[in-house]
């Protein structure tokens, strides 16, 4: 297919841990160890894997999804939509956003740095929860002075309450609708 593309995540979070995949899975496949659902830290990719037997995860734990001696995955079994999330792993999902986007807080401070209009009467930044028209010119005319540096910078000149919840909030958003109409931070 001509300009498809396809994203792999290298790693992600642990949101529930199940005692066997919860999809049909090849037969010798059947006999690795038990599933976990996860999120992907890179395009926040919500997956289940089936791990390596006899090995230990917990629930919030960063992992390698790749092929190495060193992974905890035998296999990625595939994508799940939030909705075919366990109600742990839907419990979790909130706190695990927020510490994927405090982890890489200097890709999330660029977005507020370099975000464009997605319509003529709408800006990307006004599709974040809590910010408005009023916090919309603020963010473009402090940008304009001179480029965000962290969250703590964007609170202190703006006045926005909490960046990181914000984002997380439509992250959240993102996974929750079946075709959202703007993406800024899921990949579909």
């Amino acid at each position: 297919m001509r300009g498809y593309h396809r994203f792999y995540e290298e790693y992600g979070y642990v949101l529930d841990i199940l005692p066997r995949p919860t999809r049909r899975v090849p037969r010798p496949a059947q006999l690795a160890g038990r599933a976990v659902e996860l999120i992907g830290d890179k395009y926040f990719t919500l997956l289940e894997a089936v791990l390596k037997r006899d090995v230990s995860v917990s629930i919030g734990e960063r992992i390698f999804l790749g092929r190495s001696p060193e992974s905890k995955v035998a296999f990625v079994v595939g994508r799940l939509s939030y909705y075919e999330l366990t109600g742990p792993a839907q419990a979790e999902l909130p706190d695990v956003i927020e510490r994927i986007i405090t982890a890489n807080e200097e890709r999330f401070v660029e977005f507020f740095n370099k975000s464009q209009p997605v319509s003529p009467r709408m800006h990307a930044l006004e599709l974040i929860p809590g910010i408005g028209k009023k916090y919309m010119f603020t963010i473009l005319r402090e940008r304009s002075v001179r480029p965000f540096e962290s969250f703590k910078d964007i609170k202190s000149r703006t006045g926005i309450p909490d960046p990181v919840k914000l984002i997380a909030k439509r992250v959240l958003e993102e996974l929750m609708e079946e075709r959202p109409k703007y993406r800024l931070f899921v990949k579909g």
